[in-house]
């Protein structure tokens, strides 16, 4: 052997010394290069390809820091600390203001049972437990006081609403709201005043906190109460809420008012002689030369001028009487607005008729919010709007104030889970509608429509930011008349629901605590980590904007089976398990809601696959760690990658399905609030806006060119000695006309525990050199066109938003070659495939598209391979004695590597794996890196047919993965698919076999078969007991992945094709394309492929689906849902204002 390959050394050499010689020596060339694969033959020299180096993830990424504010650890006195904690969610306050703020805190002693305050006493501090433990109680309706939290050393007591009602200057009593001592206890006490004091000094901080304070009560309605609890028009008050900004007047509205209002503008009257004047100048409808104002069918805008509003009455009246005479402006008019119509001649005297003592009064009101009316000058508009109109959608971003001069506005809903909207509550004359959004800067939470013609003013959301910039006491009232629309509900549920933020690294809570309570994120990124019986740690799943964590625990009240850390700073709604009883018990169908998400995560973990890191690290994950991504950071490996217009390509592909805001550089919490995924582009170099991007990251993209050499870069050689705890993923950028991806594994072998990586062939605009300016004015182009949903940024802006596609193609040997029409049948509907997966004859064909990308070649492959297939003479010199198989595998072998040679799985185009069964250990195995025919023949393997092939990695013995997961369609859905298109052509059940007794000659079968005058027996040969036998071993799961939500089962009528019918493949090939072009057809029209290319958490916030914990808790099971038979009906819609007017009398 030493000798052998001493010589096919020398010749290598002189084949290599050949090269560029005359062209005389070409044929010896081809001779010494002949020479050299025979020795390579005879002595098996084989080029070692490099493996996939298994690695850990780092200990940064599954395990936190310290618990919350560790006290013990802490260089800083409990009080302060507790107290920094319990003010910080009313925002970041510099070190000078918190400690003016500290100046004001109290200590309190309380002894067990007594009370900390009660109904009726002030409602004006933030009281903050240092030792022992205080019971927050509510009174219910039969008088008795109900624990709803329970609250610890660290926690507070205290209501946003309640601190707003102080700093608005209405501060109300408790009402059924108290605290008592369950033990000894020490309590500080910080009085709201304080907070006046700061705002004097630095006035600019009063904006933040009331925004701060309205984005918390906007979150916790919609997701905590209206999301997940299924509430809706619970949560508003229905009682009039009129802005009492005038001194009331004893004088009652005259009957013959032109438009009475009764007790609506009771606060809101004037001298009647200022009425009666301004009726007596109106023009009399019925009187000759009166005309009576048309009916307009669309909207009619005006400019309020305000200015010289607030001299007095009669001028003020005047000045609204002389601007009904103006016309649209000369810049709508130009623009050609549709929705802006002029008013005919006769609307000027006719306008002040219609609205007349309300208009006036409403207005007086609305000059009122605003200290400065000339503030108001060119930011307000009137508009006339008809009955039917809607004014703003839910969902809007760009939303307005609505002031309701006459008429009225009603508001609406959409229910959970349902189609049908209840109408929150009707905007009156003297209400403002609008201004949560508007100050929160979030989507409107609700719909404004106009049932009936409407009159009202209008300030848009910029206008209304530009006033408050230049007077942000403004947000006072705008803000008050949000907390008076709040039902007394809400605010019971204000004390009770706590605000939480974590910091990165740190525990939310450990494995085996107690589990009392439920959390809901608003912001930032959580990971859950499973510790198991071994000590070894794995991660479980992700959590981001929305999703819901312990709800199954808490319900079952089982000890947490995971513990949660926060991979950056995030903030959190926590609902104790006291407040959840409550709303239980006050509003029932709240268990309906409740049975509901028990239903979805128990039924969840039935159809979860194996952990992520459990026994094999290619095991897919339970859960998508990359789904509901909010913040995604772009990292260079080196100066020659283009970044910028890398950049510039995702977020094109991203503005097809969401929002995106590209290099921000401020108000980072806020745009994260506004848009569904923000992009950070770091710098080339460890800069503090690189630090700040990698701390703010839900996943970091590590991009490269895959020509270059899989070195690190300098700014990655930094991030390696960093401690990140977000997810990395490797994306590798390749020219749209050069090589495909290769050595790959060397490129994931040169860096540490990457989650996962990606290949993308790029357009030439992205590597062509020019000037940041030129750049943009490409893209601006670009931008103009819908991004292609083909392209391979559009697939990594699917995989960012968890709205991926996955092919799974299930095993059923020649009836196969199907799936290569199917895919034909998806390029020409339009259908994307992002991931690629499969078992026995699937994961070839699914191999083949991954290389590939194309229905066309991949087809022409498979053809040339089921050709040599159907060889009988190289199936007859394969056969050997049979006492593993019947066939050596050889000649299987050889058809199988040449068709893929020496490609690596991790250098296919497309994410790809397939499925073994692993008959040494008894268990699935999932093969997503190392040689790609060897775990293709390995998937292929039918026993007695063929030998197990020895894994490379462990030497573990490898069969086909069809007689454990024949069509793994749950693989694809625990490795971040939303949707999974499966292809079942596995065996269907025969009846109508023949009963030839207790034995079986096969020479009695054979002469069946060639004897034309015998009566033919159906008996299935060894390929169809084979097959048959692997459908027969997962038909439990396969009936499970067919009725799973994610999952488009599509079976071709191919039941009449053998499992050795290779001969076939053009007939089973135009079988497979006809039955998916006819399918895919009824798809475009039903809207379904649409619906998979839909981001549902960015096109409807209601309709987003809550992703709840990954681990199964103990005891949970079918009966938990027995409930669900004896289904609560919600309450009817309709709410009397007299009563509900009473009902809160009671509760406040």
């Amino acid at each position: 052997m030493f000798y052998g390959r001493k010589i096919m050394r020398k010749v290598s050499q002189s084949t290599s010394s050949l090269v560029g010689t005359a062209s005389s020596t070409r044929p010896r060339l081809k001779k010494k290069q002949k020479m050299l694969n025979i020795a390579k033959k005879i002595l098996r020299f084989k080029k070692e390809v490099p493996t996939l180096v298994a690695k850990e993830p780092p200990p940064s990424v599954l395990e936190a820091d310290l618990t919350e504010f560790d006290v013990a650890n802490s260089h800083l006195p409990s009080e302060v600390l507790y107290m920094l904690k319990n003010v910080r969610v009313l925002g970041h306050f510099e070190k000078p203001l918190f400690l003016e703020l500290c100046k004001h805190m109290v200590f309190l002693q309380f002894q067990q049972g007594e009370y900390v305050f009660r109904p009726g006493q002030p409602d004006s501090s933030i009281y903050v437990v240092q030792d022992g433990k205080l019971e927050l109680c509510l009174t219910g309706m039969d008088g008795k006081d109900g624990v709803v939290k329970e609250v610890y050393p660290g926690d507070s007591v205290h209501s946003l609403l309640s601190i707003l009602d102080v700093i608005t200057g209405h501060q109300k009593p408790y009402r059924t709201v108290s605290a008592r001592a369950a033990e000894v206890s020490t309590v500080l006490r910080l009085p709201v005043e304080a907070f006046l004091s700061i705002f004097e000094k630095y006035p600019e901080s009063l904006v933040r906190v009331v925004q701060i304070i309205m984005v918390r009560l906007q979150r916790v309605t919609v997701l905590a109460l209206h999301n997940y609890l299924g509430l809706t028009n619970e949560l508003f008050s229905h009682e009039m809420q009129l802005l009492r900004l005038l001194p009331l007047s004893p004088h009652p509205v005259p009957r013959n008012s032109p438009q009475r209002h009764g007790k609506r503008f009771g606060s809101l009257t004037v001298p009647v002689e200022d009425r009666e004047a301004a009726v007596k100048d109106a023009p009399d409808p019925g009187k000759d030369g009166a005309t009576v104002p048309p009916t307009l069918s669309r909207t009619i805008s005006m400019p309020v001028d305000i200015a010289g509003m607030q001299k007095n009455l009669r001028s003020d009246f005047d000045m609204a009487y002389e601007r009904g005479r103006i016309s649209v402006s000369a810049e709508d008019e130009q623009k050609g607005n549709p929705d802006v119509v002029s008013p005919p001649r006769a609307f000027a005297r006719s306008l002040p008729l219609l609205l007349s003592h309300s208009f006036f009064l409403s207005f007086c009101s609305f000059s009122f919010f605003c200290q400065d009316p000339a503030l108001l000058k060119g930011r307000v508009t009137l508009h006339h709007a008809k009955a039917g109109t809607v004014l703003a959608r839910q969902g809007d971003q760009d939303v307005s104030l609505h002031f309701v001069l006459s008429g009225c506005l009603h508001v609406y809903q959409r229910m959970i889970d349902k189609q049908d909207a209840v109408c929150l509550f009707v905007t009156q004359p003297g209400e403002m509608v609008g201004q949560l959004a508007v100050l929160t800067g979030e989507p409107l939470i609700f719909t404004i429509k106009a049932n009936r013609d409407c009159t009202f003013l209008k300030i848009s959301k910029s206008d209304f930011y530009e006033i408050m910039r230049e007077q942000p006491s403004v947000v006072l009232s705008a803000a008050h008349t949000v907390a008076i629309r709040m039902s007394p509900f809400v605010r019971q549920m204000d004390f009770a629901i706590d605000w939480m933020a974590v910091e990165a690294g740190r525990a939310l809570y450990r494995q085996d605590d107690q589990s009392d309570c439920t959390y809901i994120v608003l912001n930032g990124r959580l990971r859950s980590v499973i510790r198991k019986a071994n000590g070894k740690k794995e991660l479980v799943g992700e959590y981001g904007r929305g999703d819901l964590i312990g709800v199954v625990e808490a319900l079952t009240r089982q000890p947490r089976a995971t513990t949660v850390h926060a991979v950056r700073d995030t903030e959190l709604v926590k609902l104790p398990e006291g407040t959840l009883n409550n709303i239980k018990r006050r509003y029932p169908q709240v268990v309906t809601r409740l049975i509901h998400l028990l239903g979805q995560k128990i039924l969840g973990n039935l159809q979860q696959a194996r952990g992520p890191f459990s026994g094999e690290s290619s095991s897919p994950d339970v859960t998508n760690p990359a789904s509901n991504l909010s913040t995604v950071a772009v990292l260079p490996i080196c100066d020659e990658v283009p970044i910028n217009a890398f950049n510039l390509e995702l977020s094109h592909a991203l503005s097809a399905i969401v929002s995106i805001p590209y290099r921000l550089s401020g108000w980072l919490a806020q745009q994260e609030d506004i848009n569904r995924i923000v992009l950070y582009q770091t710098d080339s170099s460890m800069t503090p806006w690189t630090q700040r991007c990698i701390r703010q990251a839900d996943c970091i993209l590590i991009v490269g060119l895959g020509e270059q050499e899989p070195a690190l870069g300098q700014l990655e050689q930094m991030l390696e000695n960093t401690a990140v705890r977000a997810l990395k993923q490797l994306v590798l950028l390749h020219k749209e006309d050069g090589l495909g991806p290769s050595r790959t594994v060397e490129w994931l072998n040169m860096r540490s525990w990457c989650s996962g990586h990606l290949h993308l062939r790029c357009p030439r605009r992205v590597f062509s050199r020019r000037s940041p300016s030129k750049l943009r004015e490409v893209y601006e182009k670009v931008f103009e066109k819908t991004a292609d949903r083909h392209s391979d940024f559009s697939r990594l802006a699917r995989v960012l938003t968890g709205n991926s596609i996955a092919l799974v193609l299930g095993g059923g040997g020649a009836r196969g070659c199907s799936h290569v029409g199917v895919i034909k049948a998806m390029e020409e509907a339009g259908i994307p495939i992002d991931i690629v997966g499969g078992t026995s004859i699937g994961s070839f064909i699914g191999a083949l598209y991954a290389e590939e990308r194309s229905a066309v070649r991949t087809k022409q492959r498979a053809r040339e391979w089921s050709k040599a297939m159907n060889s009988v003479f190289k199936t007859i010199l394969d056969l050997t004695y049979p006492i593993t198989s019947m066939f050596t595998g050889a000649a299987f072998n050889t058809s199988i590597s040449k068709v893929f040679q020496d490609k690596q799985a991790e250098d296919l185009w497309l994410p790809y794996f397939n499925v073994t069964t692993d008959i040494t250990a008894s268990a699935m195995r999932v093969h997503q890196d190392g040689s790609l025919w060897r775990y293709v023949r390995a998937s292929m393997t039918l026993s007695g047919y063929l030998p197990p092939l020895c894994d490379p990695k462990d030497g573990n013995l490898l069969m086909d993965g069809g007689y454990i997961n024949n069509l793994p369609a749950d693989i694809a859905r625990n490795m971040g698919a939303k949707t999974v298109i499966a292809i079942d052509v596995g065996s269907q059940d025969e009846t109508d076999l023949c009963n030839y007794g207790d034995s079986l000659s096969g020479w009695w079968l054979l002469w069946k078969r060639i004897n034309p005058w015998a009566e033919k027996v159906k008996v299935p040969d060894m390929a169809e007991i084979q097959s048959r036998l692997a459908y027969v071993s997962c038909v439990r799961q396969l009936e499970v992945v067919k009725k799973s939500a994610y999952c488009e089962y599509i079976r071709p009528p191919i039941d009449r094709f053998k499992t050795m019918d290779f001969g076939k493949f053009d007939e089973i090939y135009d079988v497979g394309y006809q039955h998916g072009k006819l399918l895919f057809t009824g798809w475009a029209r039903g809207d379904i492929i649409d619906n998979m290319l839909k981001d549902h958490r960015s096109a409807d916030y209601n309709d987003s689906k809550t992703k709840t914990d990954s681990c199964t808790c103990p005891g949970s099971d079918f009966t938990d849902l027995a409930e669900i038979v004896s289904r609560i009906e919600p309450v009817q819609t309709y709410v009397d204002p007299d009563a509900d007017a009473a009902e809160g009398k009671r509760l406040l």
